[in-house]
């Protein structure tokens, strides 16, 4: 499995991509996941994939190599819409091609890709494509997108993330989100490839390859978990069944009126018996022969 997450921002692009793919748990592998399309000057394009890694690998061959009759290619065409296409076209190439042979082995066929960067003056952009080809595009009403185990990395996003948000700061985000999902899923793994992209460069603006004894990591690691400690402790605990003059309390958690719903034991069900009283010392029982 693995975890990919892109964020489309004012300033820029941000990528972030694992490299762990397991085939079982005593067989592990490291293979990248992320893929740079770029011509200096004229584009910076960056595919980053999800699922099947036999397709995955299929489908980033043929976006690198095909062109159309037309000659249009992802090196040629004008824009990122038509760019994202062609990453479509592919996926149902390579599903046309195997499909029918993985079905009857029992394989589903299953990709997921994310698709971002910029060509010439046009805006950057920001594309999930499926495993049918077909694809929806990152507007303001969600820049981001996450394949792979997502669910794990997606509540520090929703938290911190907006358009206006500075690259490094997004870039921050994105690295803690990482974190969460490898503390979290150990099917996913170092190292990481982060690329940042500032609009209009149209070339790659900062890239790193972080392993696990990546200072900056190793420090977002441990701060974050410190911090988020730090704040729960200094989260008041509830307060149960509060009286009156509490009850408009934050800490107010119940005012003892409301009851959860029961189910009553059937009739055939007998009460427990009332627990016998302790018993008592023989000192206790005969005070007076504490004196021999």
């Amino acid at each position: 499995m693995t975890y990919c997450v892109a964020m489309r921002v004012d300033s820029g692009l941000v990528f972030l991509s694992d490299s762990r793919t397991n085939a079982g748990v005593d067989q592990v592998s490291t293979f990248r996941k992320m893929t740079v399309f770029e011509n200096p000057g004229d584009r910076m394009m960056v595919l980053m994939t999800a699922g099947n890694l036999a397709i995955s690998q299929s489908v980033r061959q043929i976006i690198s190599e095909r062109a159309g009759e037309d000659g249009r290619s992802i090196w040629t065409v004008q824009s990122m819409y038509e760019a994202a296409q062609i990453v479509g076209d592919a996926v149902r190439a390579v599903y046309e091609r195997d499909a029918k042979a993985l079905r009857e082995f029992g394989i589903d066929f299953n990709v997921s890709i994310i698709f971002g960067g910029q060509i010439g003056g046009e805006r950057c952009r920001l594309f999930q494509v499926y495993a049918a080809g077909n694809f929806i595009e990152s507007h303001n009403e969600n820049i981001y997108f996450q394949i792979g185990e997502a669910k794990y990395g997606k509540p520090i996003i929703d938290r911190v993330l907006t358009s206006a948000t500075p690259l490094n700061e997004a870039a921050k985000c994105a690295l803690v989100s990482m974190d969460s999902t490898l503390r979290s899923n150990i099917s996913c793994g170092f190292p990481l490839d982060l690329l940042i992209y500032e609009t209009d460069k149209l070339a790659v603006s900062r890239f790193v390859n972080i392993d696990e004894k990546n200072q900056y990591f190793q420090m977002i690691r441990n701060t974050w978990g410190q911090q988020l400690k730090r704040i729960f402790e200094g989260i008041a605990d509830p307060v149960w069944n509060a009286a009156p003059d509490v009850e408009a309390s934050a800490q107010a958690v119940s005012s003892g009126r409301a009851q959860p719903l029961r189910v009553a034991p059937p009739s055939g069900v007998a009460a427990p018996q009332a627990q016998p009283a302790p018993l008592q010392t023989l000192a206790q029982q005969h005070p007076d022969r504490q004196q021999h």
